[in-house]
């Protein structure tokens, strides 16, 4: 068995979409980042990466490679989920926490788990989202970026 553990953060801005685990959650402000910032893929990712010891997504898709703007975090996730079967790794769960002080994530979370499942190939029963505040403080708490914390067991 292999734990990792992933983390990302992405500054909100205006004039991008919000877009976390896949799922365009309706917002005012999106993330800012050469990709689609999807802060809860990318920890999803380096999670994965970091349990097989594989690198992280700085490495594999760097943020100086033009082949990677506007990507779509998704697509990574399922090259990812390649290298880590390739690896003889199986995917046995993910736990995300979403860190916002806003939108609220409660009406998305069933789509967000959905998308990792079929992303992963894995059962919906695998994938834990969760979305947390942090009480106004600090920079996700003003509201001036999302964060997310990502965990997963590999067999």
């Amino acid at each position: 068995m292999r734990i990792g553990h992933g983390y990302d953060v992405h500054r909100l801005t205006e004039g991008r979409r919000l877009v976390l685990c896949g799922v365009e959650v309706p917002y005012e402000r999106g993330l800012l980042g050469h990709s689609d910032a999807d802060v809860a893929a990318h920890a999803v990712m380096d999670a994965l990466l970091g349990a097989a010891a594989l690198g992280d997504i700085g490495a594999l898709f760097p943020d100086t490679d033009d082949a990677f703007e506007n990507a779509d975090s998704m697509e990574l996730l399922r090259t990812v989920r390649k290298m880590i079967n390739e690896n003889g790794f199986e995917i046995s769960n993910i736990d995300v926490t979403i860190v916002a002080q806003k939108p609220k994530m409660a009406p998305y979370i069933t789509q967000m788990c959905a998308s990792l499942a079929d992303a992963l190939l894995i059962d919906v029963k695998c994938v834990s989202v969760k979305a947390t505040t942090e009480e106004g403080l600090g920079f996700t708490g003003s509201g001036d970026a999302i964060a997310a914390h990502a965990v997963t067991l590999l067999t």
